[in-house]
């Protein structure tokens, strides 16, 4: 799964099928899923193993053959201990036809009206038939998939209305809401100016904080400190571009923000415990 940008932009799929399917294996260069956010929903499916997630600070353990369901523009990130697991990212909008009765419902949570609850174990047989099917068909990818996906869409959200698979919205913003915009605002400057010698008081002054305050306040949220997270993002960078374009390893590490080869590879080493040559193509 390509979680490149923090926030992501870019069209999900295709103009009329707005839904993209990540396998993800120890394998893959951004197994763990580093804190970020998008205007898209998502759901995951755990094959194996388990995946412990932080959606906008609230922790969950999703277990094997558990689904998490993410609404649009929760601040997420995962940590895979012998984990494989699926993800689909998905424009809801695209089960916005001309049913009002069925428009009315997504409308609620689109709006957040309604809070639909985040991990479904594999104990929720209703959930987890639907859920599975529509990732088998979103991998195989066979002829009529789309409306094999775009159905289990239907009855997952149906399934979750009728059987109150979800909770009423507070009255007020939650409390934490102001530190995930300043959080998400954070993010965005670091994933903007990765590449070049930015500060640690330049990211807290992008959030007019102090850097000691910043510093607690990015540690109580990440659990890591800023610099360590910037580090972090600029090697997943590193591995995007040794395995999707011709650089050299010494110009990828220029390009990723690093002055220095040799600190680039230990760095490296340190998050991937691997070389860079892994990821050349």
């Amino acid at each position: 799964m390509q979680y490149i940008n923090y926030r992501e932009n870019r069209r999900r799929g295709t103009a009329d099928f707005p839904l993209e399917y990540h396998h993800v294996t120890e394998a893959h260069p951004q197994y763990i899923m580093s804190f970020h956010w998008h205007v898209e929903f998502e759901l995951i499916r755990v094959l194996k193993g388990t995946l412990k997630l932080t959606i906008d600070e609230q922790e969950f353990l999703a277990r094997q053959g558990s689904s998490v369901f993410i609404p649009a523009g929760s601040i997420h990130s995962g940590i895979p201990e012998n984990c494989i697991y699926d993800c689909i990212v998905f424009d809801i909008n695209m089960l916005m036809n001309k049913n009002d009765s069925c428009c009315r419902m997504i409308r609620k949570i689109i709006d957040h009206e309604i809070e639909v609850l985040n991990i479904y174990p594999e104990t929720y047989d209703d959930i987890h038939h639907i859920i599975w099917s529509l990732f088998d068909a979103a991998s195989s990818r066979n002829t009529g998939y789309q409306l094999v996906v775009q159905g289990a869409l239907y009855q997952f959200l149906g399934i979750i209305f009728s059987r109150n698979y979800y909770n009423p919205a507070p009255d007020q913003q939650p409390k934490n809401h102001k530190r995930i915009l300043q959080l998400k605002q954070a993010l965005e400057f670091m994933e903007s100016s990765y590449n070049t010698s930015v500060t640690l008081e330049e990211i807290s002054h992008s959030v007019n904080m102090s850097p000691k305050y910043f510093c607690r306040f990015f540690h109580e949220m990440t659990h890591r400190t800023p610099i360590d997270y910037l580090n972090y993002y600029r090697i997943e960078r590193a591995c995007y571009q040794l395995m999707t374009t011709d650089m050299s390893i010494t110009e990828v590490a220029y390009s990723s923000g690093f002055n220095d080869l040799s600190y680039f590879i230990k760095t490296f080493k340190k998050y991937k415990g691997t070389t860079p040559k892994k990821y050349l193509k």
